[in-house]
């Protein structure tokens, strides 16, 4: 469950972000915080105020529906209409997000909606991504099922989080219009594999169902050339902030790719993220952000998954 109130927030947040870089990643987008508070987690990190947590780029609050996916206490800004969105948007990058997070569809952690479910409309979102646009600043859609895809692609977003039910239609608009793909393999896996004991039935089943649909359609929206970033949705059930090393691993395991093609998702991040000129590769002039492992993962992907592995922010080792 969400935290109970911003201090119980902010304590699990350092946590996490301590968590997320030992686990290798120095640079993290946040797609929807509670309280806004990777807004002032941000902040923090460049003034040197909170130290070994990745740089981040802050959303603050997701925006989603009345009723839809992420309307829990504290969490999303709930609109309704183009004007609302507008006006929505203009408030949270005046509060200081930097990317913003639409909710395109339902989802799989909450009861009442299902990922088939379209919610954001296209005019709703396309306010959206005019507003952020305007600033410069990047839009990504937690979309699932298939129509709130289109719905998402329609509306112009940057990038599509999950993509889960994409078609021949989408793969090929997306490439026309350099739409980007999170795919999160693990959130979904997880649940599917460990959740029976412990988790509502109604979350085991949907996360089930879908994970071979799926692991098909990011297959083949990558045979394909969409481009492919990487993410975790952390903060799902089983899925802790020391995962990205293991979604790698299930690009390679599930998603039929080498392990080359799998780190190369850091890169395409970084060009999502618009910070390429300054991170992704180690080349003269960027940020020295890298880890230093004991084995080769381009001869096995695990290798990433060492757990006292040196992990190197700016050239000043971290942990």
């Amino acid at each position: 469950g969400l935290a109970v109130n911003e201090i119980e927030a902010s304590v699990l947040a350092l946590k996490n972000l301590h968590t997320c870089l030992k686990s290798g990643v120095t640079y993290i987008r946040e797609c929807g915080a509670t309280y806004d508070i990777d807004i002032t987690m941000a902040r923090l990190e460049r003034e040197g105020k909170i130290s070994q947590v990745p740089e981040i780029m802050p959303s603050g609050r997701a925006y989603s529906m009345t009723g839809g996916h992420g309307d829990m206490p504290n969490f999303s800004c709930l609109v309704d209409s183009p004007d609302e969105m507008r006006h929505a948007i203009r408030q949270g990058m005046k509060n200081g997000a930097q990317t913003i997070k639409l909710m395109a569809t339902g989802g799989v952690m909450t009861e009442d909606d299902h990922m088939f479910q379209p919610q954001l409309s296209i005019e709703e979102m396309r306010v959206a991504v005019a507003e952020a646009h305007h600033k410069g600043r990047t839009v990504s859609a937690h979309a699932e099922g298939p129509q709130g895809i289109k719905n998402a692609i329609a509306a112009g977003v940057d990038g599509v989080e999950h993509c889960f039910y994409c078609d021949d239609e989408d793969i090929e608009k997306m490439i026309e219009q350099g739409t980007h793909v999170n795919p999160t393999v693990v959130a979904d896996w997880i649940i599917a594999t460990k959740g029976k004991a412990t988790l509502p039935t109604f979350q085991v089943v949907k996360a089930a169902n879908a994970l071979d649909d799926l692991l098909a359609n990011l297959k083949k929206a990558w045979d394909a050339g969409v481009k492919m970033g990487l993410g975790t949705d952390a903060g799902t059930p089983f899925n802790g902030f020391e995962m990205t090393p293991v979604e790698l691993e299930l690009m390679v395991e599930l998603l039929d790719r080498t392990p080359y093609q799998a780190l190369m998702t850091s890169y395409a991040s970084a060009e999502f993220m618009r910070i390429d000129k300054d991170y992704g590769s180690l080349e003269t002039g960027k940020y020295a952000d890298f880890l230093v492992l004991k084995h080769n993962p381009l001869v096995d992907i695990k290798a990433v998954q060492e757990i006292d592995k040196a992990v190197y922010k700016k050239g000043v080792r971290q942990f």
